[in-house]
């Protein structure tokens, strides 16, 4: 199995073995655009691999700081009582750059920038470029793809 996430349509999708594409979520990738410096605020390009594998079995809309659930739950209510947060929500895969000097090491390392596939509000919109870097998925995909995948399984990112 492969992930290969394209920036130009805001799609990810799922390979098999035989690569073929087997399932396909709108996303919503970095507002900033294609990027790999630190503090950028940009999806880095390139290929990765899934570090880390985190949420097995939290709630649906289940919050995360720091990688941990908070024992909070998201809600059109709680949003609205924490304006302007970043939600990260439901299950997180943690990406890992496989490229030196591209998306691996130094300013350009995509996982000391925390770059995450992760679960977002159900108010955010999919297929329009708002994330701080992250690729954000709707709660009910990001964990169907969860299931589906382990870490290790690779991740392409593409214009």
């Amino acid at each position: 199995m492969y992930i290969r996430i394209a920036l130009s349509t805001q799609r990810l999708e799922l390979f098999d073995g035989n690569a073929c594409c087997i399932r396909r979520y709108a996303v919503s990738t970095a507002a900033n655009g294609a990027g790999e410096q630190m503090d950028s605020g940009c999806t880095p390009r390139g290929r990765h691999r899934i570090r880390a594998r985190i949420g097995a079995g939290a709630a649906r809309g289940a919050v995360f700081r720091g990688r941990r659930p908070t024992g909070e739950v998201w809600s059109d209510v709680f949003a609205a009582a924490h304006p302007g947060r970043d939600w990260i929500l439901s299950r997180i895969l943690w990406l890992c750059g496989e490229e030196v000097g591209v998306n691996r090491g130094g300013l350009v390392d995509s996982m000391r920038r925390y770059i995450y596939i992760h679960g977002t509000g159900d108010d955010q919109p999919m297929g329009v470029p708002r994330s701080h870097g992250c690729i954000r998925m709707r709660n009910d995909d990001i964990i169907e793809l969860f299931d589906l995948v382990s870490a290790g399984t690779p991740v392409e990112i593409v214009e």
